[in-house]
């Protein structure tokens, strides 16, 4: 009797792992499907088999669709793939060494520090030295949001605060830059201004084939330790004391993965801006979809972010005929009803 109860649960859970790829062939159909879509939204309309035909042909194709489909709007979605799965990736590791289902890469501030290295170099023209003035802005809001993660890792060892005291760190933190954004504000000229307060509603226009080479290594670095990491977190979601209780070690896992999180995170930002929900939503759509074997949960994660936003990116386009409209605007306008529909459909299934 045991031995059939052993092997039922033994094909139960091979039908469980299968289930659990075909959701993540599945999501990769689906990213495949609006990234095409994405390419081929514009005020130029291209049939997507037009697109598909432009980018099998590389750049020997026709042209002026050459240039729309190479040099204008493929550089924009492949940004919104590789943003979209950064910030969700980054936010499904921060969800779980945080034990907190509302953090995301802005919770500690990253987002804010990023905005206060951008102003500074908009506003101040200072930044970091001997980089040229075009990479000046990502830069030195790469560089803040480096220092903000220092600055939290350093004020968590100094007071052996816990993971509750981190939170709360990143939350003063939050405040803290963004007031010190607001007087940098307040003193800009109304050219500084302006562009300023476009560099925070996030945007994807200034995708270029240097910076997204950068956030693919990024990407690259990052992967391979958060897929080494994986039991690790999953263990560590089944509580603090159970997961030392397996060897693992909670300090260097969450280290490890807050190292993570500041490199993905502040590379995103550094280029697009801000932009908000995506480090939110798409683990938890994807906790829904796989679970909380981070085996699957990781790849869900950013598959789902990469998802989110190029459809995001999709409906920037053609909300306003003839507007792009900032992508930070649509990811907050459409990330709200999203997450609210997720967590209510998470308290019906419970």
């Amino acid at each position: 009797m045991s031995l059939a109860l052993a092997e039922g649960a033994e094909a139960g859970y091979r039908r469980l792992l299968l289930r659990r790829a075909a959701l993540l062939a599945s999501l990769v159909a689906g990213l495949l499907a609006a990234f095409l879509l994405d390419v081929a939204t514009g005020p130029a309309r291209l049939p997507l088999a037009t697109v598909v035909d432009a980018l099998l042909a590389g750049r020997g194709a026709a042209g002026p669709l050459s240039v729309i489909v190479w040099e204008v709007r493929l550089p924009y979605a492949v940004m919104a793939v590789l943003v979209g799965a950064a910030l969700a990736l980054a936010g499904a590791e921060m969800q779980t060494v945080l034990d907190n289902p509302l953090a995301s890469p802005f919770t500690l501030g990253v987002s804010s520090a990023a905005s206060l290295g951008a102003a500074l170099a908009i506003v101040a023209g200072s930044g970091v030295p001997w980089v040229p003035s075009d990479w000046l802005v990502p830069a030195n809001a790469f560089v803040f949001a480096l220092l903000a993660m220092a600055l939290l890792q350093g004020l968590a060892r100094l007071r052996g605060a816990g993971v509750q005291s981190l939170v709360l760190f990143g939350i003063a933190l939050v405040f803290a830059f963004n007031a010190l954004v607001a007087l940098m504000q307040f003193v800009a000229t109304e050219q500084a201004l302006q562009q300023l307060v476009f560099w925070t509603m996030g945007s994807l226009a200034r995708a270029t084939w240097d910076k997204i080479a950068i956030l693919a290594a990024a990407l690259a670095l990052a992967i391979p330790f958060s897929a080494r990491a994986a039991w690790r977190l999953t263990a560590l979601r089944l509580g603090e004391d159970r997961a030392r209780s397996f060897g693992v070690d909670t300090v260097a896992t969450r280290r490890g993965a807050l190292l993570r999180v500041s490199l993905l995170a502040g590379v995103s930002v550094a280029f697009v801006g801000t932009i908000g929900f995506v480090g939110l939503v798409g683990p938890h759509a994807a906790r829904l979809l796989v679970g909380e074997d981070h085996r699957y949960f990781l790849p869900a994660s950013a598959l789902c972010g990469a998802l989110l936003l190029s459809l995001a990116s999709v409906v920037g386009k053609l909300v306003v005929p003839g507007l792009l409209v900032p992508i930070g605007i649509v990811t907050a306008l459409v990330g709200v009803p999203v997450f609210l529909a997720l967590v209510m459909g998470r308290g019906r299934v419970a």
